[in-house]
């Protein structure tokens, strides 16, 4: 089916629904919540990882410092590097299996 086709379809099946003469279909998503990180948890991450606050902060896209701050406990990491955090927890060969390190 082309894209065409493929959205022609659906147009097709909203203005059949709207009318009364179909069934939606419906898809119910649900996302974890992001996790919390205390500073020992995250340098526990690290060495988990086999690494250096520099190689940990190029793979979290940040800077070492900001790292060594979470650390110290001085900062805390937010939204999208907490859930990247929570990932690595769950599955420490993120960074190999998807070539992010060598």
């Amino acid at each position: 089916m082309s894209v065409y086709e493929s959205i022609m379809t659906g147009l097709n099946e909203a203005v059949e629904y709207e009318k009364g003469k179909g069934t939606a279909r419906v898809m119910k998503c649900t996302v974890a919540p992001i996790p919390d990180f205390t500073a020992e948890e995250i340098k526990s991450l690290r060495h988990t990882l086999n690494m250096t606050q520099s190689t940990f902060a190029a793979l979290m896209g940040v800077s070492p410092k900001t790292v060594e701050a979470w650390e110290a406990g001085t900062n805390v990491p937010l939204g999208t590097a907490r859930r990247m955090l929570g990932l690595l927890q769950s599955d420490n060969s993120i960074p190999v299996k998807y070539k992010i390190v060598g």
